[in-house]
């Protein structure tokens, strides 16, 4: 039997890599079939006997991050080589050199910079972020390590399954964080929209569900509004002799969602839940004028939304995006968006950077903004030396898609993004105008550094010699450019501070006889809650150190402690579990929340308030203890995608006897005795006690939130759905 499947498994692994070959044949070069298929032999060996947690051969993920990148990204064979080797050095005997003396060094640069680092951090620093970090350095190499990455991630998510709850929180929530972001600003959108479907199949599985079976119900009414909706256009084209295919899709779950969240509504009160697109078969030279010409057939038959038109043919969005988008009324009342753009244009929204350099090449268009924004980002890491947190965080300000375009005095076009001022422009201008700058004329008025620019704006900096960078100018400026120098130029003065306070603290230790080694320095980086020893000397250079306050230092009791505390060891979920297990038996790793109040430094986190019944998870602060999160507590991402090494797992055992804080929000339209109504239920037919209760009215519609204590989330959902019934209440939802 194991033989028969060996030989399945065999042939499985054969047809997936003739389905390869298939795809990448229209543009394999001579000699190019022969270098893949010893990259396949060499993964093949190397992986031999592996498997994944799904008990697949491990073979299957490099080969199906190859075809992602072939048929989803238009990517080619030194991309292929390079995605069929991508773990073979991280989990395998090969090193680098080996790969570079078989592939050459494009290949063994991208794997080099897709292998994770090993090896251990500095106090108060980031597995994931170093991690991110390294890879991130490579696209002033080769962009095509991003690429890989976000085909593998791609792979990984679409995978999940068969890992563990906590292992999905963690994966998803950097694929939120940093690769759905990076693949937006790539041009990637349908990974993106993937990716963020994907990253709400693991975090919010209830809404996912729900959403995904609205979706279902509503697909046969839903197509046939779109084949009525699209018909009088399809006739007036076809009828005017145009190339072109209507395609009409659902927007994506998580941009569902998304609406759901930031409007509060429903998903039957969420409008635009579709799209329809046109795209047009043209020449470049006349796709602008078609597109257009599509737009005002459109508008002929259905009634367009002017504040809802967006035109990126005639200005493309950084990351290579070109569209016209519009939202039109239907007649049935409902509004529809419709996007317009030629096959070029679709190639470049659906494949991102990979279509733009086909297009590139055949066309010999000039740089566009996706390159400039590479460009901008090589600069940006070239001089970034930040902690890595830090370097993701200004990395990440990078991503977000709103952006402004505004005019030098001569009128270039500089893009900027979303909330950038003055200031921003003018180190975009050059960073000696921006280290000088003193304020500005934006459309002929003075006005400060720190006015924010809106569309359209033409802006003249001003100067001054005896103008000086400060740090107040981190408050508000946005771009990374203008982050790093400024950082650059506050440095030199700040070095000059850390070195005396690192002068007067050594010789106050040597007085005190406090012995300079690492061990004191990250006890004291910790008493003085500082994440550096550049900041710690620096605090010290800034606000002195008293002989008392290295005394106090020196008599803190550094024994460990009965309860198993964060501090007690290295800040790392593994080394945590390990003594969680020997204080509890081997069988249980996890924090139980109640049980474990005993053994077990920890709080619940104030951010979101988890109460029992609550999807939990446990965070290794750095001086605090154990800190309880909700899965879908705000800070959630973050610390997943930044500090993984520190989340453990935890649930609930039985607190009935326990209260814990929480709030709603309610909603709904003003009478006479409501709030009696209202208390009644929870004071007196639900005995729950009240911390406080406030209700505003306005035109006879109240907004109310009430702080209340309860046992869990049966006896919350209980609440909610009997106060849902008083006559008034629209809308009961809880918040933090």
């Amino acid at each position: 039997m194991i033989a028969i499947d060996l030989e399945v498994e065999r042939k499985e692994i054969i047809s997936r890599y003739r389905k390869l070959l298939r795809k990448s044949k229209p543009f394999l070069k001579s000699g190019d079939a022969k270098i893949i298929k010893k990259a396949f032999h060499l993964a093949a060996d190397a992986h031999n006997n592996v498997r994944r947690k799904s008990g697949e051969p491990y073979i299957y993920h490099p080969l199906e991050v190859a075809q992602i990148c072939v048929e989803e990204i238009g990517l080619g064979t030194t991309s292929i080589v390079s995605a069929l080797l991508h773990d073979v050095v991280e989990d395998t005997e090969w090193t680098i050199d080996e790969i570079e003396q078989e592939f050459g060094n494009k290949v063994a640069t991208i794997i080099d910079g897709l292998t994770k680092i090993t090896g251990t951090f500095e106090y108060g620093s980031s597995h994931q972020a170093e991690n991110f970090r390294k890879m991130l350095l490579t696209i002033s190499q080769d962009l095509r390590v991003i690429l890989i990455k976000l085909a593998d991630r791609l792979h990984n998510m679409r995978t999940l399954d068969s890992m563990p709850r906590n292992k999905q929180l963690k994966i998803a929530s950097e694929t939120i964080y940093i690769y759905a972001p990076l693949a937006h600003r790539l041009g990637l959108y349908a990974i993106k929209s993937e990716l963020e479907d994907l990253y709400l199949r693991y975090s919010e599985r209830e809404s996912y569900k729900e959403i995904t079976k609205k979706i279902s119900e509503t697909s046969a009414s839903r197509s046939r509004f779109i084949s009525k909706f699209i018909k009088p256009i399809k006739d007036e084209l076809t009828k005017q002799g145009l190339k072109f295919s209507i395609k009409g899709r659902p927007k994506s779950i998580h941009s569902i969602w998304n609406k759901m969240q930031k409007k509060d509504v429903p998903f039957e009160e969420v409008f635009d839940l579709f799209a329809v697109r046109i795209i047009l078969e043209t020449t470049p030279e006349r796709e602008k004028a078609d597109c257009w010409h599509i737009y005002s057939i459109v508008t002929d038959f259905y009634q367009p939304n002017p504040d809802r038109l967006r035109d990126w043919i005639s200005t493309s969005k950084s990351n290579g995006y070109e569209s016209l988008h519009t939202t039109v009324m239907s007649r049935t009342g409902q509004w529809v968006e419709v996007q317009i753009r030629s096959k070029r244009m679709d190639d470049i929204a659906e494949k991102g950077y990979a279509a733009h350099w086909k297009y590139k090449e055949n066309d010999n268009m000039e740089e566009s903004a996706l390159e400039q924004w590479v460009g901008k980002v090589r600069d940006m890491l070239e001089q970034n030396d930040s902690p890595a947190l830090e370097f993701i965080d200004e990395f990440r300000s990078n991503l977000f898609q709103d952006e402004v375009f505004v005019f030098t005095p001569k009128g270039d076009l500089r893009i900027l993004p979303h909330d950038a001022t003055a200031l921003d422009f003018a180190f975009e201008i050059h960073s000696e105008i921006g280290v000088k700058c003193i304020g500005a004329k934006v459309n002929q008025k003075i006005v400060p550094i720190n006015h924010r620019l809106n569309n359209g704006d033409q802006v003249e900096i001003l100067t001054s010699n005896k103008q000086k960078a400060n740090e107040d100018w981190l408050r508000f400026v946005v771009t990374s450019k203008a982050r790093s120098n400024i950082k650059d130029e506050l440095k030199s003065d700040k070095k000059h501070i850390a070195d005396e306070g690192k002068e007067l603290l050594l010789r106050k230790m040597k007085s005190l006889k406090i012995e300079p080694n690492n061990d004191t320095f990250d006890r004291m980086r910790r008493f003085l809650r500082v994440d550096t020893q550049f900041n710690l000397y620096y605090k010290i250079g800034t606000q002195g150190i008293t002989t008392q306050l290295l005394r106090d230092f020196k008599e803190v009791k550094h024994a460990r402690p009965v309860k198993i505390n964060a501090m007690s060891g290295s800040l790392d979920a593994k080394t945590f579990e390990k003594k969680l297990k020997k204080a509890k038996g081997d069988d249980n790793d996890i924090l139980l929340i109640g049980e474990d109040m005993d053994i077990v430094d920890y709080a619940l986190s104030k951010c979101c308030n988890p109460i029992p019944g609550d999807d939990v998870f446990g965070f290794v602060t750095v001086s605090e203890g154990i800190k309880v999160h909700r899965t879908s507590c705000p800070n959630t991402t973050e610390l997943m995608s930044n500090h993984g090494h520190r989340i453990i797992k935890a649930k609930w055992t039985s607190q009935q006897e326990l209260s814990f804080a929480t709030g709603l929000k309610i909603i709904g339209t003003d009478r006479v005795g409501l709030i009696n109504d209202v208390t009644g239920i929870i004071s007196s037919e639900l005995k729950v006690n009240m911390r406080s209760l406030s209700i505003d009215t306005d035109h006879g519609i109240f907004e109310g939130s009430i702080k209340l204590y309860v046992n869990d989330t049966r006896h919350l959902d209980k609440l909610i759905a009997k106060l849902e019934q008083v006559e008034g209440v629209e809308k009961v939802n809880r918040f933090d």
